[in-house]
């Protein structure tokens, strides 16, 4: 961000030769210069500001700041944003937005052909965002003066501003926190321009801001320019009778050193020289130099004369209306002390031009002097007060509905005189302090007071309307859900005032269109809602059914089923509203059916087959609705003999059937733990044949056999050989077992004590591989650790062969 502030210094018309006309901004406008806007850009590794010509000064990029009641202190460095040089205006250029714009103001002029002496002083104040970029990247503020005529630039009066990350000459960080940026500023500061031997040739003035390259960090400037183009200072002429002479030198400088005639004595190192009233004029110059490398050392003369004449302007009579501060007095002149008498009402008795706001007619008195004390002079100014009440009161309603009763008048208090208005249109005749409204409209009323004051009301909108009469008609108003299309025509009718309409469809669906069509997604029975308003309280609705059918969708399950039992076909088609359904089965069989629930189907062969229900309704005969599913017909599995179990006598021993069904039946039941589950625990003393029925889903039987016999002792054996050659005949070393629960270890290693094979699962053995790798002919070593069915750990251990 870089922020600029410009003033010049302005001198009294009067004391010193001017400058061209509002090249010091006091006009309040931008007339005479030219207001640039544009952008900012890298090239070839420097900073190029690009302008262009605008019709005028753009909002918040080129603005007016008016010394009076003043613009406040800059955000950043705290000092006035207003040239603190006693001109009525500066300027501002930018503003904090970024995206590397640029902006600039221009003012050229010719140095009149007899001016041989010409000096032009402006002022400024800086303010940048240091966003460490290159130096060619960073915000900046250009001054250029040049003569236009020779095409020659004055350097020493031309520069550039940009941080560089380390503090500039006369800058100071700022305290306040903006971004991820320090902020670094410059109170106002002046720079003198020599013009000298430069009659009749064309200058330009011109300041120009930008934000840096990168479109995030900005600048903007404050600028104003001196009044006095020559080098006679404030205060070079006094008055006869002051007791002290102030003669000030521009504001800004760095520093000031005055000097008597010949340079050999220092008056003064401030920049207001105080001396003594001298007995004739005499003549003292001021060396100015500016900050380090922000200007040109330049020496003022002036002649110190006792010629001073002031005269008090207190300004023309005026009228304050409706409490409104009106000004009064004049333009300030430098080293002169203003004092106005009542002070009551006024902004400040010690300005040239306060602001007044009397509460009744006043007489101020203005008594000027200069700041030596000389020169005394006054002047009167009459403030008249003129307050107009502007109370607009309603009586009534302002909404209502002609018929009910209602009624709305508007009345203001007493004026010289009234005029009435509706919708900003003179009402003729409407002149009193009370007014009867009888239309929809916007009223107000201007009111004229003493002196020419006027004041008008607030606006009242006034709404007057009649009870609409809403009716509506609906296309068909039953209709099938596949397809349906409602259209609400809308015939509502209203003598007064205009209709809205609010249609309220029973679905979620709101619409303020005033015909509609509308697709409803479920079936059902709607109830349609019309409210018509013609204003907040003139209203009325209207209210129909309508009827969306669903459409017959047909549904239906099958229980998939074993050969030579019956096939039941269960209907699940959904109900429409009570219209009644038809239907249409085909069956695979080649049967049909039209009932809803069909008769069962018999298939004497297994496979996989399909059965299809179309259905329609009465009240929607289309489309017709079909749907396809495919079944199964099974056949029960083939019965097998499982291997024979060892039960230890009266210890319990799992049994096990092939989980094939859905339900299962252990005949005999004795015996057994649960004869309905597939896995029962067997506990007996007496050999059993088991026969056990497995019944599928489908309703398929089949019907395996398990044979238990009885051994009184818990037993172990493994095979002392073992023949892994792939015959199904002994190829697995596996342990055999009698009344065993379960298995904890059974190991076997090789004759080094490598261990080939570990498992605990009852009924698994070794294959007489390691590793993927059939081992030759050897003695391995196993060893077994069971659990009994008596709850007890049986440890066994052995040899085996494994023959080749």
């Amino acid at each position: 961000m870089i922020a600029v502030v410009f003033c010049l210094l302005k001198a009294t018309p009067i004391l010193s030769q001017s400058c061209p006309y509002n090249i010091d901004f006091e006009t309040g406008t931008f007339s005479g210069w030219t207001c640039y806007t544009g952008g900012v850009a890298v090239n070839n590794g420097g900073n190029v500001i690009s302008l262009t010509p605008t019709a005028g000064p753009e909002f918040n990029r080129h603005t007016m700041m008016d010394a009076f009641p003043g613009n406040g202190l800059d955000p950043f460095g705290g000092f006035p944003v207003n040239c603190p040089n006693g001109s009525g205006h500066s300027i501002k250029l930018g503003n904090t937005e970024g995206e590397n714009r640029a902006e600039g103001v221009s003012y050229d002029f010719v140095i009149p052909t007899n001016r041989n002496e010409y000096n032009l002083i402006y002022h400024y104040a800086v303010v940048f965002q240091d966003p460490k970029h290159q130096e060619f990247e960073q915000p900046r503020m250009e001054i250029e003066v040049k003569n236009i005529t020779d095409n020659v630039t004055i350097d020493c009066s031309s520069f550039a501003f940009y941080p560089f990350g380390t503090p500039l000459p006369g800058f100071l960080e700022s305290p306040v926190i903006f971004g991820n940026a320090p902020v670094w500023y410059k109170d106002w500061s002046a720079v003198s321009v020599n013009l000298n031997n430069l009659a009749g040739k064309r200058i330009r003035v011109f300041f120009k801001t930008a934000d840096c390259t990168f479109r995030r960090h900005f600048g903007y400037a404050y600028i104003d320019v001196n009044s006095g183009c020559d080098s006679r200072l404030e205060g070079a002429s006094f008055c006869p009778d002051d007791t002290v002479v102030n003669v000030t030198a521009p504001y800004g400088y760095q520093s000031y050193t005055w000097y008597n005639q010949n340079f050999s004595q220092v008056l003064s190192t401030q920049q207001v020289l105080s001396i003594p009233p001298p007995p004739s004029s005499i003549n003292v110059a001021v060396v100015l130099v500016p900050y380090n490398g922000y200007g040109c050392i330049d020496t003022l003369y002036t002649d110190l004369t006792n010629n001073l004449v002031l005269n008090a302007n207190a300004g023309k009579d005026t009228v304050s209306c409706n409490n409104s501060p009106v000004p009064i007095g004049g333009p300030p002149q430098p080293g002169v002390s203003y004092q106005w008498s009542p002070s009551a009402g006024l902004s400040n008795p010690n300005m040239s031009n306060p602001l007044a706001l009397p509460d009744t007619t006043t007489t101020y008195t203005l008594t000027v002097r200069s700041k030596g004390g000389g020169c005394l002079n006054t002047d009167t100014v009459i403030v008249k007060a003129s307050v107009i009440n502007n109370e607009l009161t309603v009586l009534g309603k302002t909404s209502y509905c002609i018929g009910s009763g209602d009624s709305a008048v508007l009345v203001v208090e007493k004026a010289d005189s009234i005029q009435w208005y509706k919708n900003s249109l003179p009402i003729i005749g409407a002149n009193g302090k009370i007014f009867k409204v009888i239309e929809t409209g916007n009223y107000y009323a201007t009111l004229f007071g003493p002196y020419g004051c006027i004041l008008s009301t607030i606006v009242q909108p006034i709404d007057i309307s009649t009870i609409p009469v809403v009716s509506f008609n609906i296309n068909t108003p039953n209709q099938c859900l596949v397809g349906n299309s409602y259209v609400f025509t809308n015939n509502s009718t209203n003598d007064i005032g205009e209709m809205h309409y609010k249609w309220i469809l029973g679905d979620g669906t709101i619409s303020t269109l005033k015909n509609l069509t509308h697709t409803f997604k479920k079936a059902g029975v709607y109830t349609i809602k019309l409210l018509v308003n013609s204003s907040v309280t003139c209203a009325d609705s209207s209210v129909k059914e309508v009827i969306v059918y669903q459409n017959a969708v047909a549904n239906f399950l099958i229980k998939t089923t074993c050969i030579n039992k019956p096939t039941e076909f269960i209907n699940t088609t959904a109900d429409t509203l009570g219209s009644p359904i038809n239907y249409l089965w085909r069956f695979p069989n080649g049967q049909t059916s039209t009932l809803r629930n069909p008769p069962t189907q018999t298939f004497t062969r297994a496979g996989i087959y399909d059965a299809t229900l179309a259905v329609y309704s009465n009240q929607c005969p289309t489309p017709i609705h079909s749907l396809k599913k495919t079944f199964i017909i099974d056949v029960p599995k083939p019965a097998i003999n499982y291997p024979i179990e060892y039960a230890v006598i009266n210890l319990p021993l799992t049994l096990e059937t092939r989980q094939i069904g859905e339900t299962y039946l252990w005949n005999p039941q004795i015996n057994l733990s649960n004869a309905n589950i597939y896995n029962p625990v067997f506990k007996g003393n007496e050999e059993q044949l088991f026969t056990i029925e497995i019944t599928t889903k489908s309703g398929c039987t089949t019907v395996d056999t398990q044979l238990v016999k009885i051994v009184k002792d818990i037993q172990i054996f493994v095979p002392n050989a073992f023949t892994p050659n792939g015959d199904n005949n002994n190829d697995v070393l596996k342990p055999l077992s009698f009344g065993i629960s379960s298995i904890k270890s059974f190991k076997i290693f090789n004759r080094w004590g490598q261990l080939f094979y570990e498992t605990q699962q009852i009924k698994q053995g070794w294959d007489g591989r390691f590793k993927g790798v059939l081992q030759e002919t050897q003695t391995v070593v196993w060893y077994l650790e069971a659990i009994g069915a008596d709850g007890k750990t049986y440890l066994k251990k052995g040899t085996s062969v494994l023959l080749r």
